[in-house]
């Protein structure tokens, strides 16, 4: 973990280290949408999970599709409601609107007002943050040029290609300056240029003490850019740890441990 821990003194002459606070902690999180017919059982997305992040790592949240990875993201945000069981950002319960004030947050697909320019929506979304106006327009600037976005910022959103939305949305994601960032496969439809972008991106951020929760496909990538993983399966929790513990534990690199642990078995050749 990238934050020390703080020293609590129990006797005289002694101290222990005391847990550091999470970013996020999950405890017993059930998700369950309703029946879509008759004679249909509820389905439960995410299963009990337990889980905390901490200030300034970069935390990779892995899983197959339909495995509960998006569900568990969308409580996070306020999107959908817990079954069962608590989350809390900065200790604040994200049942109340003030835990997402800290938050970015990227989805997976990216629907905006297309008929804006892409600083017309960036000013949009620093209005909703409540950004003074001398201070927004700075931003924007700056978010644009970071994603390499400054020089079609007065272009339609409608005439970007998909990667160049892709960008957009990450600096929508950015534009309140977050201590939190929450990416949702945030390399798709990038070329290789732009996922190098993002790799960096996210280490200066790092760098900058910023926590960044992200799924991804892209498992060379997580490896490369990841503290420590969650592997989620069918809803469950299947392991958490330091992919670079979990990769000399299994003696293969990510992409194989992570079939491994989700049970995955290729299929035989004819």
């Amino acid at each position: 973990m990238s934050a020390e821990a703080t020293k609590v003194t129990t006797e005289p002459g002694l101290s222990v280290p005391a847990a550091p606070s999470a970013v996020i902690r999950i405890q017993g999180l059930v998700v369950e949408y309703p029946a879509r017919g008759f004679g249909q059982s509820a389905t439960v997305a995410v299963k009990d999970l337990n889980l905390d992040i901490y200030q300034g790592e970069v935390f990779g949240f892995l899983g197959p599709n339909g495995a509960g990875k998006t569900s568990t993201m969308q409580v996070l945000l306020g999107f959908q409601p817990p079954t069962r069981g608590a989350a809390y950002i900065y200790g604040v319960d994200v049942r109340e609107p003030i835990a997402r004030q800290r938050i970015g947050y990227l989805p997976e697909l990216t629907y905006y007002y297309k008929f804006l320019t892409a600083e017309e929506l960036l000013r949009f979304y620093g209005r909703i943050f409540r950004l003074p106006r001398a201070q927004l327009e700075s931003r924007i600037t700056a978010v644009l040029k970071l994603v390499e976005l400054e020089p079609v910022r007065k272009r339609l959103i409608k005439t970007y290609s998909k990667g160049m939305q892709q960008r957009i949305g990450l600096a929508q994601a950015l534009i309140n300056h977050p201590d939190l960032l929450i990416l949702d496969e945030p390399t798709s439809g990038l070329d290789p240029p732009g996922r190098m972008q993002v790799r960096e991106l996210i280490h200066r951020l790092k760098t900058e003490g910023r926590t960044v929760l992200f799924s991804s496909h892209e498992l060379g990538e997580v490896e490369t850019v990841c503290d420590r993983i969650a592997i989620i399966n069918r809803g469950e929790l299947v392991t958490v740890g330091r992919v670079a513990d979990l990769v000399r534990q299994y003696q293969m690199d990510l992409e194989r441990v992570f079939l491994k642990l989700i049970g995955y078995q290729p299929q035989p050749q004819p």
